[in-house]
């Protein structure tokens, strides 16, 4: 991802787009993943245990119950299955999301009537590109990650009772001893409706980004591109998990839920237990510190993603 032109013509350093699968992208993402995990697990744990229990008040509640029981390490409680899981999301994110880029580039060059592979793109790619590039990311990137969520949330509601999984390789054991090897993906239809919001994710971080930068050079509002992309990225994450977050509370539930004794049998029964505990207040329970961790998790990740990409000289897409 690389800054595009204030009008609709690509910057000078546009090269025709190339087939097949590149690879910058995915190198990218890894980084861009080892920062999620840095800044955002423990906004994500206060999260999850807020989503699935209902002993905590708000989210300063939980975080102060959380260290004073546990400890200031328990933040980082399950971080083992993001510490791999935020790296190969990120990879598969954002590699795929550049390329499905680039595969819509080259669609909408030869709907022009443009070569691709010789010509530099007349225009950006439409919003309705970057819309569908970033869903089907999310879907691509849901593959891995629903087997990590799947863990993860588990080991993440265990606080200070009786331990039921020592570990995460504990929790796959039982897993597959449970429902066989396909048991980690038992949950993948609702990872996939989730991050299929990754589109709009997307689509509004390319709205600002055009903003910012068709900003006069001499306007007072004129901000560097490094300033732009950690502004858009927050925004457009928050926007994400506002649009996104009811999604997300089901799919919490039911990976989270006992292998023993399940209380939500199915996607809808997990949404009628939330909306019966009290309604909207429970379906956004823990929203604020979701909201809180997404803008400088996404915000930081996606600054180190486009600044790499660009180092790498990565192909246009925008």
């Amino acid at each position: 991802m690389a800054s595009s032109a204030p009008s609709t013509a690509l910057p000078p350093t546009a090269a025709p787009t190339p087939e097949g699968l590149q690879w910058k992208g995915f190198v990218a993402g890894v980084l861009s993943g080892a920062t999620k995990l840095l800044v955002g697990q423990p906004f994500d744990l206060i999260k999850v245990r807020m989503q699935c229990s209902t002993e905590y008040r708000n989210a300063w509640h939980c975080l102060k119950s959380t260290l004073g029981k546990e400890g200031p390490l328990a933040l980082y409680k399950g971080a083992s299955p993001p510490a791999v899981g935020w790296v190969l999301s990120d990879m598969m994110l954002l590699g795929s999301l550049h390329n499905y880029r680039l595969m819509f580039a080259r669609i909408e060059a030869r709907q022009r009537g443009e070569d691709p592979a010789t010509e530099v793109a007349a225009e950006r790619l439409s919003l309705k590109a970057h819309a569908m590039s970033g869903a089907m990311a999310g879907w691509t990137c849901s593959l891995i990650m629903a087997p990590v969520d799947e863990i993860k949330s588990k080991l993440q509601m265990q606080t200070t009772g009786p331990k039921i999984y020592t570990g995460p390789i504990d929790v796959a054991k039982q897993l597959v001893k449970k429902s066989g090897p396909f048991a980690f993906w038992r949950n993948l239809p609702a990872a996939a409706a989730h991050r299929t919001f990754i589109g709009g994710l997307f689509c509004s971080y390319e709205v600002m980004t055009r903003a910012f930068h068709d900003v006069p050079e001499d306007s007072p509002w004129k901000v560097s591109n490094a300033t732009a992309t950690f502004i858009a990225g927050g925004l457009a994450s928050n926007i994400f998990w506002a649009s996104s977050y009811p999604l997300d509370a089901i799919k919490n539930r039911l990976m989270a839920d006992s292998l023993i004794k399940p209380r939500y049998p199915t996607y809808a029964s997990a949404a009628r237990a939330i909306w019966a505990e009290g309604g909207m207040r429970s379906v956004f329970r823990g929203f604020l510190p979701a909201m809180l961790r997404a803008f400088p998790t996404n915000a930081s990740a996606l600054l180190v993603w486009e600044t790499t990409m660009r180092l790498l000289g990565a192909e246009q897409t925008r």
